[in-house]
């Protein structure tokens, strides 16, 4: 399966070159590898998965320290990759169908669309923290990258930054999670963590707590539910795909898996029932409010993601099973709608319920396949969202997954929230393809079959797997083994008999139909929502206050003054180490004041050197004085022996040395003071230097002080030196041999900086050619023959320089 991921990312690369010679054809092919890697799934997972055994492919970079890509195939990995692969093809297809010819952005967004699916495959598939961190990027970085589009507009680069800094924030939260578990734990691979949780305590607390941050943010829970509806803004497809059936799914991925290993956890089930239920009612109210198809999709989208994060991470074997039945069907049922919306959007030129009407009449094929998938939203039998939902509600009816009373909020809180749902989908189906009064039918020309058909596939899909609920219950079910049943076996079926849950079933669709008749009041109570639990003006006030922060601090560091920057950076290396050292300090109890004569001798000339350079009033005096520091150091590490350091600090003083005299030369002989300086300012300089020194002094005795001894490192280089590199000294041997690369890349630096200090030097010794000065100094919006801005500009040249 790593080769499956790999081409995904191989085919990026070539997809935009494809679409250059054949326009749409990239998305066919980009669909073609998708369709090839679902059926890579169902054949290689026959015999693994589906039959209860688990495989694993372990790729090592780095086995000393356990570093490496592990590939874990269970049965939730092969529920998220079969949705990743399935809808992704069809998403793909369904684009070639609705691009325009002309679109310039065809291979831009087939590659990044193919490069995201290559993603989410590995986001689902490895096993080890840190593979899962880069493809939890590598998915956000894709969303952000396809929402932007081309970033003309402005609403554009708004949504895609939004998106990315909450997604981001949350992704390098859940990175310090998972190191704080694989630390407690022992151990980087998720299946060991879950199987075998650290014991909890206020550390594995804390890591559970930034888990659930990263997982929040990225399906969207409140407070972080704002950016879904705003990243509406990128085409219909991309919709469909990232934010309906893949990359929001990721949250809830994260929280299925860890699931079964925390569950009990207060720090865990709290904040997932509580968030959850919260943003599953809010999300159905503020879809109750839109009438922009895809908006009023989004907002029910936080709603579900809300119920299925409630599910998957309550910790009881029949609400796991709801909950990954439930992952199955949204991902059918939400991108069928989301792809039918851009249908209509495409031929009607609008998404606005209050401009739509005659659609159901004009186009009853589509109008039947939205039909499906609304009814499978809204859990009407025989579709598969009725098999879910019942599943959940009878998961919460029976008690015993979190406790009696919390069980009961909870089952209150999903019948009130699939009521809201019944709702809004009667909204979507009767906003798109009814009939209203007050407005004439549209007259549109009906979509091909090429353009009906990835929508069919779908809401086909939940209509057989809702009539056979059995093969969902194949991975579900399996994916439910891992928490314990209580003895009590529950399967998906269409019908358990005249239950409980049945009737629960009935009120939760009548409740929904009642709340769509009275929609206005419920649209009325959604716009009262108090302003602190919407978080869209929380984020907002605090990007605003991060801005005004960020100005204000330039203002007072970036003041355009060396010393003050250098001042900052003197300040900045001396007190961090310094307070990392304090709690810890051993002062070595062997030092010597000296070893010979020579040392103080050469120290009391160095510190001469640097006073005499600080009080020097010509600027050629304080650099050869401060060669004179710089000698002096090169002169102590011949008396301790170093004869190959010294001469690289006399090449490097010396060439110090050079270079400051070729541009001293374009300075006046003389500092220039200015206008009077305080006295006070001197005295603070003269600190922060002080301080600096004595960090760096003290830095240098404890580190030298605190060897015990030659690290294994250290005695490896000494034996290998003359018998691999023919070497007698073991520096040379490091910086040449051992360490070449390390040697090579400063090389280079070095090498760039001296061609370009040398074509700094050569373009302002060479003459300006003619012509050169006019053009150079004409303001932008002038005509170059206008002699008396040419000339105007050329004075305030001088003058400046």
């Amino acid at each position: 399966m790593l080769a499956a991921i790999l081409a995904h990312f191989a085919l990026a690369l070539v997809l935009p070159s494809v679409a250059r010679r054949w326009g749409r054809v990239a998305f066919v092919v980009g669909g073609v590898l998708s369709a090839v890697a679902l059926g890579v799934l169902l054949v290689f997972f026959s015999g693994g998965a589906f039959g209860g055994e688990l495989t694993q492919e372990y790729v090592a970079w780095a086995p000393a320290i356990d570093l490496g890509i592990s590939l874990r195939i269970d049965a939730l990995s092969v529920l998220l990759a079969l949705l990743v692969s399935g809808i992704g093809a069809l998403v793909l297809f369904y684009y070639g169908c609705y691009a325009k010819p002309d679109d310039p952005n065809i291979g831009r967004n087939a590659a990044l669309l193919v490069a995201f699916a290559g993603a989410m495959l590995g986001l689902v598939l490895v096993d080890d923290v840190f593979s899962f961190y880069l493809f939890w990027e590598l998915t956000t970085v894709c969303s952000f990258l396809l929402v932007g589009g081309d970033g003309r507009t402005r609403k554009a680069r708004r949504s895609a930054t939004e998106a990315l800094l909450v997604t981001a924030g949350g992704g390098l939260a859940m990175l310090l999670g998972l190191i704080l578990l694989a630390t407690a734990a022992g151990t980087v691979r998720i299946s060991e963590i879950v199987a075998d949780p650290p014991p909890g305590g206020s550390l594995v607390s804390v890591a559970v707590i930034l888990l659930l941050a990263g997982a929040f943010t990225k399906s969207a829970q409140f407070p972080f539910h704002f950016w879904l509806p705003a990243a509406m803004v990128a085409p219909t497809p991309v919709s469909a795909y990232l934010h309906a059936a893949a990359m929001v799914k990721a949250g809830v991925y994260l929280v299925a898996r860890f699931a079964p290993g925390f569950s009990s956890l207060p720090a865990w089930w709290i904040p997932v029932v509580g968030f959850g239920l919260w943003t599953m009612i809010l999300g159905a109210l503020r879809a109750l409010r839109q009438n922009d198809l895809k908006t009023l999709l989004a907002f029910g989208t936080v709603s579900q993601l809300g119920f299925l994060t409630v599910l998957v991470g309550s910790g009881g074997f029949v609400s796991a099973l709801a909950g990954a039945t439930l992952i199955l069907a949204h991902g059918l049922f939400k991108s069928t709608l989301f792809l039918v919306t851009g249908i209509i959007d495409k031929r009607a030129g609008t998404r606005d319920v209050r401009e739509l009407s005659g659609l159901g009449r004009r186009w009853p094929v589509l109008a039947g396949v939205a039909a499906l998938a609304v009814a499978s939203m809204a859990g009407v039998p025989p579709l598969l969202g009725f098999v879910g939902k019942e599943a959940a509600l009878e998961a919460y009816l029976r008690g015993g997954v979190l406790g009696g009373t919390v069980d009961v909020v909870v089952l209150i809180g999903l019948v009130v929230g699939s009521g809201l749902t019944v709702a809004y989908s009667l909204r979507f189906l009767v906003g798109a393809f009814g009939t209203r009064v007050d407005v004439p039918p549209l007259e549109v020309e009906r979509p091909g079959a090429r353009f009906v058909a990835p929508v069919l596939v779908p809401a086909l899909a939940s209509l057989v797997l809702g009539v056979v609920p059995g093969a969902a219950e194949v991975l579900a079910g399996r994916y439910a083994a891992a928490y314990p049943s209580e003895g009590v076996r529950y399967h998906l079926a269409l019908w358990h008999g005249l239950t409980p849950t049945l009737g629960l079933s009935a009120l939760v669709l009548l409740g929904g139909y009642a709340a769509y008749r009275a929609g206005w009041v419920f649209r009325t109570l959604a716009g009262r929502v108090p302003t602190a639990l919407q978080a869209e003006p929380t984020y907002h006030a605090a990007i605003g206050g991060l801005d005004r922060t960020a100005r204000w601090l330039t203002g007072r560091l970036q003041v355009g003054s060396l010393p003050v920057y250098l001042g900052v950076i003197v300040v900045t290396t001396a007190v961090v180490p310094a307070l990392g050292l304090l709690p810890g300090l051993h002062w070595p109890s062997n030092l010597r004041f000296a070893d010979s004569w020579t040392q103080p001798v050469l120290v009391l000339l160095m510190l001469a050197g640097a006073v005499t350079a600080v009080l020097a009033r010509r600027r050629l005096t304080a650099v050869l004085l401060t060669g004179l520091v710089g000698y002096s150091i090169g002169a102590l590490f011949v008396v301790e022996g170093g004869v190959d350091l010294a001469l690289a600090q006399f090449l490097v003083e010396s060439l110090t040395l050079v270079v400051f005299v070729f541009v001293l030369r374009r300075f006046p002989s003389r500092f220039s003071h200015g206008r009077p300086r305080l006295p006070w300012v001197r005295w603070i300089k003269a600190g922060i230097a002080a301080m600096g020194g004595i960090v760096v002094a003290t830095l240098a005795v404890l580190v030298s002080g605190s060897r015990d001894g030659l690290p294994q490192t250290s005695h490896e280089y000494i034996a290998r030196a003359e018998s691999e590199a023919g070497a007698t000294n073991v520096v040379n041997a490091i910086i040449v041999d051992f360490r070449a690369f390390d040697t090579l890349g400063e090389v280079v630096v070095l090498a760039v900086a001296a061609i370009g200090a040398a074509s700094l030097i050569l373009a302002a010794s060479r003459p300006p050619r003619r012509g050169d000065d006019e053009l150079a100094t004409v303001p932008d919006g002038a005509e170059p023959e206008d002699p008396g801005i040419a000339t105007t500009g050329t004075r305030q040249e001088g003058a400046t320089s």
